[in-house]
């Protein structure tokens, strides 16, 4: 059944959100799971240090949800979920598992969350740098994009509209699946290999820390070191893969995930 996913800065109110629409759908006869960071046993100073660490707790965050959704129950994915790459990776999840779902950004204002967090036990604190550094990667959804709708905006005093989530769970269509026959644009097209080049090319002219635009895409890489041609051509097969698993019709968003995914692997 479907996916809620929350969406924030740290310490801004999200657990608290989740736990209100828990209890919410459990009075109504719902079996609901919510999936959270610290039930995977992660330390969130340890892991939001350190690029590997984090991308293996998204990836594991994503395995679990997928383990859950079933038929009969409701998923709360309870984490940051601050790339919007990933939130379109939950995206193509549901796609394939035809299951509906919505997003619920908790805005609250980056010193109201800083004092929120100074209110915790110390083992349960962000240190200030790593708070600093999560709020300034923050990539805020928009209800425009597929992955990022329908989007319910909830300060810290609104009241959480729970009629209106859960008709938007229970009472909407799942997005529709790709056909599997289909032909998958990104493995026929050419245009990542062309991506590849222009990037080694802008390299030759640039340093780390440059930002680098490529044809076709709005997004701009990220340029944290030098690429080499393997490591772009293992890149490029791995995002391939992962299309296939999850096809996406919509060739002019396919650069710019491409993109996206470069930036959240060459950190």
């Amino acid at each position: 059944m479907p996916l809620v996913v929350m969406c924030g800065f740290p310490c801004s109110g999200k657990s608290h959100r989740a736990l209100e629409l828990k209890e919410h759908l459990e009075q109504k006869g719902r079996n609901v799971y919510i999936v959270e960071d610290h039930v995977l046993g992660v330390d969130r100073n340890s892991v939001y240090t350190d690029s590997r660490k984090e991308k293996d707790l998204r990836g594991a965050l994503r395995a679990e949800v997928e383990r859950k959704l079933n038929k009969d129950d409701v998923v709360i994915l309870d984490s940051l979920n601050y790339i919007k790459g990933y939130r379109y990776e939950l995206f193509c999840l549901i796609k394939h598992a035809q299951t509906p779902h919505c997003l619920i950004h908790c805005l609250t204002s980056p010193d109201i969350s800083s004092s929120w967090n100074q209110d915790r036990l110390q083992d349960d604190q962000y240190t200030q740098a790593v708070f600093d550094a999560l709020v300034q990667r923050f990539e805020a959804p928009d209800s425009r994009n597929r992955w990022d709708s329908p989007l319910f905006t909830i300060q810290k005093d609104d009241v959480l509209p729970l009629d209106q989530i859960s008709n938007a769970i229970f009472h909407r269509k799942a997005p529709p699946p790709n056909q599997s026959t289909q032909t998958q644009p990104l493995s026929s097209a050419n245009f990542l290999h062309e991506l590849d080049k222009a990037i080694l090319s802008a390299q030759k002219t640039s340093v780390p820390g440059d930002v680098i635009m490529v044809p076709g895409a709005t997004e701009k890489v990220q340029l944290p070191r030098i690429l080499n041609m393997s490591e772009l051509r293992r890149l490029r097969q791995q995002f391939i893969s992962y299309t296939k698993l999850h096809p996406n019709e919509n060739i002019s968003q396919l650069a710019n995930m491409f993109v996206q995914y470069l930036n959240q692997s060459i950190r």
